[in-house]
């Protein structure tokens, strides 16, 4: 993003500069928990756990330059830490899919809860990757700098993410 703020290592007023960033990255960092928990309360909690570990950052003798990618990168690890800690969030398997029925609307809804569920038992940063490109509608290189990859590293990571993906979806699937 052009103008965005940052913080250049080895300043003093970092922690205030943060505050400066907070009211550009907060839509974002809130943005990304929203679309990936589908839970507000926890989503609140996470953009408030990654501002916290932006303020410890800030705080550090040399802090890092902490951009609005790099709180993302926060906030992708607080996700990860997050549905570690509730292993048991994703151990229940999908039924059966029925057989969808002529101009029921139930039908998107469906595909949405398999691709949900399909995407959860992906690992992270194939997770990751298909939510920035195909979830938050980033370009592949905005998706290479997110994540810390090179373009072409990235692109690599997406067709094996796709493939994986495909893998996993139930026979007959979209």
């Amino acid at each position: 993003m052009s103008g965005e703020s940052e913080f250049s290592p080895g300043r003093s007023d970092a922690p205030r500069d943060l505050l400066a960033l907070y009211d550009e990255a907060l839509p974002s960092v809130y943005g990304y928990f929203v679309r990936r928990c589908g839970d507000r309360s926890t989503a609140e909690d996470l953009t408030s756990e990654t501002f916290l570990a932006a303020m410890d950052a800030a705080r550090k003798t040399s802090p890092p330059t902490i951009t609005v990618p790099w709180l993302i990168g926060v906030a992708r690890h607080k996700l990860a830490d997050h549905y570690r800690r509730r292993s048991d969030r994703f151990t229940v398997p999908v039924a059966e899919v029925p057989e969808p029925v002529p101009g029921d609307d139930w039908d998107a809804e469906l595909d949405r809860i398999v691709a949900e569920s399909v995407l959860a038992r992906l690992p992270e940063h194939h997770r990751t990757v298909l939510a920035l490109r195909y979830m938050d509608d980033h370009s592949v290189p905005e998706c290479a700098e997110l994540i810390g990859r090179t373009v072409h590293a990235t692109e690599a990571l997406l067709v094996r993410a796709r493939r994986a993906f495909r893998n996993e979806y139930p026979e007959g699937g979209a």
